[in-house]
C-alpha cells in the first residue's frame, strides 16, 4: 500500500477491492449500506468502505433535515439535490473508486473524529 496522499489529505490506497467499491458505492448511494457496512467487522476494517459508510450516514441524515425543514417549500431543485447528490457520490465511489469529500458534511464526519 501506498503511503502518499491524494488531494483531500486521505492517504491512497491502492488495495482498493471491487468488493470496496461496491460496498463505497452502496453507502453512498443508500444509507442503510452505510449502516450495515459499519456493523460488518470486515468492511469497517476497510478505511475506503469506512470514509464512505460514515459520510453517506451523515449526507442521509443531514438531506433528511433539509428535506423535512424545505418540505412544505415545493422546490423542484431541492428535491433534485436531495435525490441526486447520494447517486452521484456512489456511483464516482464504485467506478473511479474517489473518496467523497462532501463540503460541510465530510469536514463535520472529520472533526468528530469519524474517519
Amino acid at each position: 500500500m501506498s503511503d502518499e496522499m491524494n488531494n483531500d489529505g486521505m492517504k491512497n490506497d491502492s488495495g482498493i477491492t471491487d468488493d470496496d467499491k461496491l460496498w463505497a458505492g452502496l453507502s453512498l448511494a443508500i444509507p442503510i449500506f452505510g449502516l450495515i457496512a459499519l456493523l460488518m467487522e470486515d468492511k469497517k476494517a476497510r478505511p475506503f468502505v469506512k470514509h464512505a459508510a460514515v459520510n453517506g450516514l451523515a449526507l442521509g441524515a443531514a438531506l433528511m433535515v433539509v428535506s423535512l425543514v424545505l418540505g412544505f417549500i415545493p422546490l423542484v431543485g431541492c428535491f433534485t439535490l436531495i435525490v441526486d447528490l447520494p447517486l452521484i457520490l456512489g456511483y464516482q465511489a464504485y467506478s473511479t473508486a474517489a473518496w467523497a469529500n462532501i463540503p460541510v458534511v465530510s469536514d463535520f464526519v472529520k472533526g468528530q473524529g469519524w474517519v
